[in-house]
């Protein structure tokens, strides 16, 4: 009967058990327990009142949901987008895909198409030439990830536009996200991205 050859050796063996000692499992199986403590008294309803607004390099938003906010919700943020007439947002680009739904106001987006290849590393490149997509009250806008995108309000009154992003890909280690090009009047809060 032949032997099958063993790849473990000596050394590996006196190397698996040699190592600091932390708690790290102990650590997340007590932040698990107070999470669950925790989560009752977590908000379910978020009264209008209590949403924070925010002079955001992509305009001024007010927040609904964020991760922030000790709700229930722990997988998306919301937030309400104000867009002054005949104004834009910012251009921004992140990893999750984006949704939003228009309450008032019509306009249009810029969507700026991604490809990229993995070899070694990541390699992204985005069109020049944006796509548009016109919108109005009651519209749904789909925003694909990692696309660069933009809001432009085209008519003479303020638009507000619901958007919602998810935080998974941020908890699974892909929080790529950035400012390209502030709102104007917000460039005091914009952080540029480092690319």
């Amino acid at each position: 009967m032949t032997e099958t050859p063993s790849f473990v050796d000596a050394i590996e063996r006196q190397r698996a058990r040699t190592g600091d000692n932390v708690n790290f499992y102990a650590e997340a199986l007590e932040a698990s327990k107070q999470f669950r403590a925790d989560y009752p008294d977590r908000q379910n309803v978020v009264k209008w009142d209590t949403m924070p607004m925010e002079r955001s390099a992509d305009g001024l938003i007010k927040h609904i949901i964020h991760e922030k906010m000790d709700t229930k919700e722990c997988c998306i943020d919301i937030y309400m987008q104000f867009i002054p007439p005949s104004g834009a947002t910012g251009t921004s680009r992140h990893l999750t895909e984006e949704v939003a739904y228009v309450i008032e106001g019509s306009g249009y987006d810029h969507h700026y198409d991604v490809s990229f290849d993995c070899k070694d590393e990541f390699v992204w490149e985005w069109s020049t030439t944006p796509k548009k997509f016109d919108w109005g009250p009651g519209d749904f806008i789909y925003i694909p990830p990692y696309c660069a995108h933009k809001r432009f309000n085209t008519g003479d009154s303020e638009a507000r536009v619901v958007v919602i992003n998810s935080r998974i890909m941020k908890a699974i280690g892909f929080d790529w996200f950035d400012q390209l090009e502030p709102a104007e009047g917000f460039e005091d809060v914009w952080v540029p991205p480092s690319d």
